[in-house]
C-alpha cells in the first residue's frame, strides 16, 4: 500500500466531501463501522491517467479509515474483454502503490444475477420485451414525450420466467429479446423508462468460455456486485449520476435495507490538457500506428507512462493537488509534468550524458593520461553518496555549449574563453575546427592544471559550468526525446479531427554519449541527465547498447506560473 497521502484536497478549509460522508458515516455508525470500496474496471483496454484518480480515491479512502479495497472486473461484455486487459490493470493498480484486498470478477456473480433477475420478474418487476433497439426508439419517448409501454408489458410473471429461461438456453439470437426492468415509461429521468437489464449475446467470455449467451447491463450488475461485496461506499464519475435512481431501484427492488446497502457517490473526473483518454480515440491511435503500442511514452496509459519514467508517487501526488470535486475542469498537464519533477528530484541519481557531441582535445593533458573524480549522485540526498568518473585528453561537450561568436550574456565556451567543467578542470579554448561549410567539428582547448575539482587557487571566478563526458570510455546511447503527443489543449474540440493536432515533434530519437556507470542502471529506473532533464532506462536497449526514454525536462513551467499563488 502506498505510504503516502494519495487523494483528496485535504487544505486549512477541511476535507474534501467525500471524506466528509465516510466521516459523518463512521460517525453514525452505518454500515456496521466498515468501509469497503472498490475499483471496478472492465478488462477492455489499457488503463490511463483519468483511472489514477479512481484508483487513488478508492484505495486512498480504504486506507485512511481502516477499510479494504477490492480490484473487481467488471467483465460483462465478452466481445470487447481479454486477458492481456485483465493483467495490465492489475500491474497498473500495483504499480501505483495499492495491494487489492481481493481480485473479483463480475462473471462470477453470474448465477446469483440470474437469480435476482428471475425474483425481479416473480415480483412482477421485470419483463421480456421483443421490441429491437430501433423499435425501442419509438416507445421511449423523449425529455419531453412520455414513453409508451411495450407490449412485453403485459406478459403474466410465469411466461417471462420462460422466456427469461428460454434466453439463457440459447433459443433467441442475438438482439430478439432483452429482459426489462419494469418501473415508470413517464419518468423525466429517462433511465428509469423500462431499462435492459440483460441481452443476449452469443459470444465467448474470456474466462467462462459459452456458459452464458445472456450477460447483465453494467446499471443492473453493478449494484449488485457491490452488494454481494459488502461494499459500503461506491465512488464513480460524475456521468453516472443520473443512473444512481436506478443503481438504488435495484438493491431496494430486492429488498436491500437503505442503512444496510451500498451507495453510489460520484466525483469529477481527471481531464488533462494536451491529452485524449477516451478509449476509442486511444485504440485508433494504436490501431493505426499513431503511436508504438498503448505503452508507447507519449501514451496517458499508466503503462506508457511507467515506460517514460513517471514515478507512482508523482501520480499520486497530482491527484491529492487536485483534489475531489462535483465539477468537472481541464487540469493542466505542466502540473503533472510539476510533479513528476518534485519527486525526481528528490530521488534521482544525477549522471552525466551529451546528447549532441562535440569532441574536445585537451592540449596539455598527457595522451594517455586518465583520472579518477568524484562526482555526487544527489545533491538531494547525502545517502546516494558518489561515484567515480575517469578524466582524459580526449571528451565530448554539448555542440550548444560553444559558440563562435557569442552574444553578450554567454557565459559557455567560445574562443579564448573559460569555463568549468563540471566536476573537473577550469577549460580554455584555444582554436575551433571547421570544416568546408564552416561548421564547428572539433574544439583544442587547455585545462588549469590548479584547479582540480572546479576552483582556482588564484580566486577567479568561472560564471559558466558544461558537462562532458570521456570519448573514450563513454557508452555510445539511443536518446529518445518525447513531448507532449498533441499541439493543442483541447485535441478533437468544436468537432476537429484530432488526428490532424498530433505534435509532429512529440518523438525524435537521437544517438548520445553517456558515462559508463549509465549503461548497468536497471530497465526502468529513472535517473537526471544534468543540465539536461530526466530520464528512464528502456527495455529495447542493453548495457552494450542502452536506449533512454526523456520523461520531463528540468524547466518547470507550473510551479513558475502559480508561485505566490
Amino acid at each position: 500500500m502506498a505510504d503516502d497521502k494519495t487523494t483528496g484536497n485535504v487544505s486549512a478549509g477541511g476535507v474534501d466531501f467525500i471524506r466528509e460522508i465516510v466521516m459523518a458515516d463512521l460517525a453514525a455508525g452505518n454500515n456496521g463501522g466498515k468501509i469497503i470500496t472498490r475499483f471496478p474496471p472492465e478488462p477492455n483496454g489499457y488503463l490511463h491517467i483519468g483511472h489514477s484518480k479512481a484508483i487513488c480515491l478508492d484505495f486512498g479512502i480504504a486506507s485512511e479509515f481502516g477499510g479494504k479495497c477490492n480490484l473487481r472486473f467488471d467483465d460483462t461484455n465478452p466481445e470487447k474483454e481479454d486477458v492481456e486487459y485483465e493483467q495490465s490493470i492489475i500491474n497498473d493498480v500495483r504499480y501505483l502503490g495499492f495491494e487489492p484486498a481481493g481480485i473479483y470478477y463480475a462473471s462470477d456473480y453470474f448465477d446469483r444475477m440470474y437469480e435476482c433477475a428471475k425474483e425481479l420478474i416473480r415480483r412482477g418487476l421485470a419483463y421480456v420485451c421483443d421490441l429491437s433497439a430501433d423499435e425501442w426508439k419509438q416507445y421511449l419517448g423523449d425529455l419531453v414525450v412520455p414513453g409508451r409501454e411495450s407490449p412485453g408489458r403485459k406478459r403474466t410473471v410465469e411466461e417471462n420466467l420462460d422466456l427469461f429461461e428460454r434466453m439463457k438456453n440459447g433459443e433467441f439470437a442475438d438482439g430478439e429479446k432483452v429482459l426489462r426492468a419494469r418501473i415508470d415509461m413517464a419518468s423525466p429521468n429517462i433511465n428509469m423508462r423500462d431499462p435492459v437489464i440483460y441481452r443476449i449475446r452469443h459470444a465467448s467470455h474470456f474466462r467462462h468460455g459459452d456458459k452464458w449467451c445472456i450477460y447483465p447491463m453494467y446499471d443492473y450488475a453493478h449494484p449488485l456486485e457491490d452488494a454481494f461485496e459488502g461494499v459500503t461506499h461506491s465512488f464513480c464519475t460524475l456521468e453516472f449520476e443520473i443512473h444512481r435512481p436506478l443503481y438504488d431501484w435495484v438493491l431496494e427492488s430486492l429488498g436491500y435495507k437503505e442503512d444496510a446497502r451500498p451507495h453510489q457517490i460520484e466525483f469529477s473526473r481527471l481531464n488533462l490538457s494536451y491529452t485524449v483518454m477516451s478509449k476509442r480515440k486511444l485504440l485508433q491511435l494504436v490501431k493505426e500506428k499513431y503511436v508504438s503500442g498503448w505503452d508507447d511514452p507519449r501514451m496517458p496509459t499508466i503503462c506508457g507512462m511507467r515506460r517514460r519514467g513517471v514515478p507512482a508517487a508523482a501520480l499520486r501526488r497530482m491527484n491529492r493537488i487536485v483534489g475531489i470535486t462535483k465539477y468537472d475542469g481541464v487540469t493542466d498537464v505542466a502540473l503533472l509534468e510539476h510533479c513528476v519533477r518534485e519527486e525526481l528530484n528528490s530521488s534521482c541519481r544525477r549522471y552525466m550524458a551529451v546528447l549532441d557531441p562535440l569532441p574536445v582535445r585537451i592540449v596539455n593533458y598527457p595522451d594517455n593520461g586518465v583520472e579518477p573524480l568524484d562526482a555526487v549522485n544527489n545533491p538531494e540526498d547525502e545517502s546516494a553518496g558518489v561515484r567515480k568518473l575517469e578524466f582524459g585528453p580526449e571528451l565530448y561537450i554539448e555542440r550548444s555549449d560553444f559558440m563562435m561568436e557569442p552574444p553578450k550574456g554567454y557565459f559557455r565556451l567560445s574562443p579564448g574563453s573559460e569555463v568549468r567543467l563540471r566536476y573537473g578542470y577550469y577549460l580554455t579554448c584555444v582554436k575551433a575546427n571547421v570544416d568546408a561549410d564552416g561548421k564547428v567539428t572539433s574544439l583544442e582547448c587547455t585545462i588549469d592544471p590548479e584547479s582540480r575539482g572546479g576552483t582556482s587557487p588564484d580566486g577567479r571566478k568561472v560564471k559558466g559550468t558544461i558537462h562532458w563526458v570521456n570519448a573514450a570510455t563513454a557508452v555510445k546511447a539511443e536518446i529518445r526525446l518525447y513531448d507532449r503527443l498533441f499541439s493543442v489543449e483541447a485535441p478533437g474540440a468544436g468537432g476537429v479531427d484530432f488526428l490532424t493536432q498530433l505534435n509532429p515533434d512529440s518523438f525524435k530519437k537521437i544517438t548520445g554519449y553517456v558515462e559508463p556507470a549509465l549503461a548497468e542502471v536497471p530497465t526502468g529506473t529513472a535517473v537526471q541527465f544534468e543540465r539536461t532533464g530526466y530520464f528512464a532506462v528502456d527495455p529495447d536497449g542493453c548495457s552494450a547498447a542502452p536506449v533512454f526514454n526523456r520523461t520531463v525536462g528540468l524547466k518547470d513551467a507550473w510551479n513558475k506560473q502559480n508561485k505566490g499563488k
